[in-house]
């Protein structure tokens, strides 16, 4: 699929998705065929690719974002709320992770194609 058909869905530039896509292909989940036709392709089938994958190949993996400048040390909650904190988020990113290793690129596609009631391949 070509990435100015994917930014159109996505409602945002191919630039975006051009970046994206080349997360994805070092992450070895798609591939780029050249010419008439080509575009982007999965590198596997669908089924063996999860959420996860994609998660991991596209997202910071600090999946929340603390300070950008570190709370002061000196200070009774400042030098402490970062350690407090932490075991809750890393419970948070576990789950998260957990359940996007439960979903496939097959499964998310078939339920788009459920909700837009349509079947796959679409066809353009």
């Amino acid at each position: 699929m070509r990435s100015e058909d994917l930014a159109y869905s996505a409602n945002t530039s191919a630039v975006v998705i051009r970046g994206l896509l080349s997360r994805l292909s070092e992450a070895k989940l798609t591939t780029s065929q050249l010419g008439a036709g080509g575009g982007a392709l999965l590198a596997k089938p669908a089924e063996k690719i999860k959420l996860l994958d994609v998660y991991r190949a596209v997202e910071d993996p600090e999946l929340f974002s603390l300070h950008r400048t570190p709370p002061c040390e000196h200070c009774a909650v400042g030098g402490n709320i970062l350690a407090a904190m932490q075991p809750a988020l890393d419970r948070a990113r576990r789950a998260l992770e957990m359940e996007l290793a439960k979903v496939s690129v097959a499964d998310m596609a078939q339920e788009v194609a459920r909700l837009g009631k349509f079947t796959i391949p679409l066809e353009w």
